[in-house]
């Protein structure tokens, strides 16, 4: 690994090089925050599928493309001489050393829910008017729910054992079950949503990230289809002139591949 002095080397290095680009390529100055986000939010999706593929090499690349957002968005910050990256750096630090005083002051913890509790307790002193203040509204609607159920465990409104998410779960599904009988779509979808809120609940208290877990399914399910695709066309078939039990064959094998 390399030496802090090295890290500080190649940080001043990229430094430099955001430098040189803002001023001379055509392309990067002509970026703003704004222009920067959908490419900012797309890099982190990259770098999220890297981690899910545990593909080491693929992660330290996208962390790097990530890196490069964050030092971007300084420099322009730089300009309008609002901040630049030594403020974002000083501002996290802060953040940090005043959100663990367990480390740096003289709280004491049992364990990390004490953190977790402690964290959300010193935002609301911070002037944070909520415990969900901090759950982004543009969040996908799956990771939104875990954060939010995150959070207000944060300041103890949560079940006391996973039994208990269980038996609710099942609660929602009966009443969804009940509105899928009546066949009122609004109703259906409402109640459907407590079924898949309830459910996120149930796989935090297992310790399973909801949004890792289907993203996994949806992996293992692409690679299945693209398996079935594949010894179709090796037939001269195409899917939609093959019976469901003709697929099925395909379907069970790509199991085992």
């Amino acid at each position: 690994m390399n030496s802090r002095e090295s890290q500080l080397k190649a940080f001043d290095r990229l430094l430099t090089i955001m430098d040189e680009l803002r001023s001379q390529c055509p392309w990067d100055k002509k970026q703003t925050m704004q222009s920067l986000r959908h490419l900012t939010i797309e890099e982190t999706y990259e770098l999220g599928d890297a981690i899910l593929d545990n593909d080491l090499e693929e992660i330290k690349k996208e962390l790097g493309d990530v890196l490069l957002h964050i030092v971007f968005y300084a420099k322009i910050g730089s300009e309008t001489q609002h901040f630049d990256i030594a403020d974002v750096a000083n501002d996290i630090c802060e953040k940090l050393i005043n959100r663990h005083p367990h480390i740096y002051g003289d709280t004491v913890v049992a364990n990390e829910e004490e953190v977790k509790q402690n964290w959300e307790k010193i935002k609301l002193k911070e002037g944070k008017t909520s415990v969900l203040q901090g759950v982004p509204n543009g969040l996908p609607a799956l990771v939104k729910a875990n954060r939010i159920q995150d959070k207000v465990a944060g300041v103890g409104f949560d079940w006391e054992k996973p039994e208990q998410v269980w038996e609710k779960v099942k609660e929602e599904l009966g009443e969804f079950q009940e509105e899928v009988k009546q066949g009122n779509a609004d109703a259906m979808e409402a109640e459907f949503g407590d079924v898949l809120f309830s459910m996120v609940n149930y796989a935090r208290f297992l310790n399973i990230n909801p949004e890792n877990a289907l993203e996994r399914t949806n992996k293992k399910f692409i690679k299945r289809f693209k398996y079935l695709e594949e010894k179709a066309k090796e037939q001269g078939k195409a899917l939609k002139d093959m019976t469901l039990g003709e697929m099925d064959v395909f379907w069970e094998e790509a199991k085992t591949v």
